[in-house]
């Protein structure tokens, strides 16, 4: 018999997880309301593997499959376990990589179609993931025949902003220079592209504190270019992909760096907030490991201009100015409360009546950084693939994602107090990643 105000679905066994608590070490700017976190170490990655188990979600009104009791039982980093009649996730995978790949090979691709195969996770190999999201986040023309002169085109566009926006206004200066024919052997010059003494206007002097001084603007962006440079040197520490001391390290720590740099320029209103590396590393890592080495030697420009696609859905949530307003994140996290209250009131009550946790304690990280830091990075590419493909947008899509994560642990979180329970949610335990994407999609037509 179902409780009252409980959904009969939501009384199965299927959406209770076994306690396993997991260390978590994740920084962030504050929330607005601050609430004392419990810094984790995250799990060691080195390059993922293909997905453990695909998922079972669909945003096209096709059936879904329910998890299976051996999905269930198995809750160790989302993978799946094969059951007496169950389809094996390579027989899956194999499946959807054939209909992908049929669909991607059209001349001109049915969004619709696509976004229903994606929704259920990408395979991970053959660089379909890279291409996928590129057509998904609207970087990429539905029309083949397009691609070529799009992608020259953008390109071309982000080695400009490169050129502008990434020189110290002594570069600024040489490059003037030359392009005025500058001879550098002039005795009036004192080194190769500088202005004379005489020749400095009081716009050029280091010293000036003028709006339009591109010294002063350049020591402004310094706060910020240093906030940058530590925060992607702190980016997955547990991948040598993005973390160490070699030469592919580092080069895609000066990648990461340089779209942020450039995304912060670029939009002065926002500039760069702490947690958008997360967001990006993923972007980045999958295009920078294309096996098309014509699109992994792009890879910054496209993660660049798909960034900025995902950030306009997201970029209210890092404005501080905004945090009050119904487009900013308090709103969001409400809006996150209310959808929990409408599916589960009793799990509602007593988690922000009964023991009083500010949904901003937890919820404030899952929603700005996506869920990049909750699940392990192979784990996030798989909910990526399903808030990437909804037509509504990612940001609703995440909102279910994170009720369902609730609603998956509602037995420990209705038997704990205050205590437990924020313990839990900020180290959010190891859960069937199919399963909790199933149960979000459930709660879209509820």
């Amino acid at each position: 018999m179902a409780k009252k105000g409980v959904p009969e679905w939501l009384n199965s066994s299927l959406w209770s997880s076994s306690p396993s608590p997991i260390p978590d070490d994740r920084p962030l700017r504050p929330p607005p309301a601050a609430a004392a976190t419990v810094p984790p170490s995250p799990p060691i990655v080195e390059r993922p593997s293909p997905s453990p188990s695909p998922s079972a979600i669909s945003t096209a009104p096709a059936p879904i499959r329910p998890p299976s009791k051996s999905e269930t039982n198995d809750l160790q980093n989302g993978s799946g376990v094969d059951g007496p009649g169950s389809v094996t996730p390579a027989a899956e995978d194999v499946s959807r990589k054939t209909q992908v790949v049929a669909e991607l090979s059209k001349k001109v691709i049915d969004l619709k179609e696509l976004r229903k195969i994606a929704s259920q996770g990408l395979p991970d190999d053959a660089g379909i993931r890279s291409l996928v999201w590129k057509l998904l986040l609207g970087y990429l023309s539905p029309d083949r025949s397009l691609w070529s002169s799009e992608l020259a085109k953008k390109r071309s566009q982000y080695k400009q902003f490169k050129e502008e926006l990434l020189m110290n206004p002594s570069e600024v200066t040489r490059k003037m220079e030359k392009s005025k024919g500058g001879d550098s052997n002039d005795p009036k010059v004192e080194g190769p592209g500088a202005l004379s003494r005489s020749e400095i206007t009081h716009e050029d002097h280091p010293l000036s504190l003028g709006t339009t001084s591109l010294w002063n603007n350049f020591f402004k962006d310094t706060e910020v270019l240093e906030q940058i440079d530590r925060d992607v040197m702190r980016t997955h520490p547990d991948m040598h992909f993005f973390s160490g001391d070699s030469p592919v390290a580092k080069s895609n720590q000066d990648a990461l760096k340089n779209v942020l740099t450039i995304f912060a320029k670029l939009n002065p209103g926002i500039r760069y907030v702490q947690g958008m590396n997360e967001i990006l590393a993923p972007i980045f890592y999958i295009f920078k490991n294309d096996p098309d080495k014509g699109n992994a030697a792009y890879a910054e420009a496209d993660a660049f201009f798909c960034f900025v696609e995902l950030m306009s859905g997201f970029r209210d949530n890092f404005c501080q100015q905004l945090d009050n307003s119904v487009v900013g994140i308090r709103y969001t996290i409400t809006r996150l409360s209310m959808l929990l209250k409408h599916h589960d009131e009793e799990l509602w009550r007593h988690l922000e009546v009964t023991t009083k946790i500010n949904p901003q304690f937890y919820a404030f990280r899952w929603i700005t950084l996506l869920l990049t830091q909750e699940f392990n990075f192979v784990e996030s590419l798989h909910i990526w693939d399903t808030l990437l493909s909804d037509p509504e947008g990612p940001q609703e899509t995440l909102l279910r994602v994170c009720c369902a994560m609730l609603i998956l642990v509602r037995r420990r979180l209705l038997a704990g107090d205050f205590t437990s329970n924020l313990k839990l949610l900020q180290n959010y335990p190891p859960t069937n990643i199919s399963h909790m994407l199933y149960v979000a999609d459930k709660l879209r037509s509820k």
